[in-house]
């Protein structure tokens, strides 16, 4: 079961409100965007969230203004000193950048997992 719920490339992760006994979302990732939805029902949800991602690009076309996006493209990870030399290493061998050795990893491990909803 995924708590995700995606529309015109956004992304949301979906929790339930015992207290609103809704349920409830926010689009993850943007800095100077809020954007959240929420229903009664799956159908409220869905409908929610997707009048929120139209009205806020809309919103951007009106005032001409770019959409944030969720995310850059590139991240910080903290290896730990021997998988970061073995993964230098690798990558000297390939001659390959150090990013493309770990984006190539992270290619193929989403790929082998791709049926898998819950990644471990």
């Amino acid at each position: 079961m995924s708590n995700i719920m995606k529309y015109k490339g956004y992304w949301a992760e979906i929790k339930y409100s015992d207290e609103d006994e809704c349920f409830c979302g926010s689009v993850e990732g943007l800095k100077n965007t809020l954007i959240s939805f929420e229903g009664a029902t799956v159908k409220e949800l869905k409908k929610d969230f997707k009048d929120a991602i139209d009205y806020y690009l809309e919103g951007c076309k009106i005032n001409n203004e770019v959409p944030e996006t969720q995310v850059k493209g590139s991240l910080n990870v903290r290896l730990g000193i021997n998988l970061h030399n073995e993964a230098k290493i690798k990558s000297i061998e390939k001659n390959i950048s150090i990013n493309e050795l770990i984006k190539n990893a992270l290619i193929a491990y989403l790929e082998t997992n791709k049926n898998n909803k819950q990644i471990k």
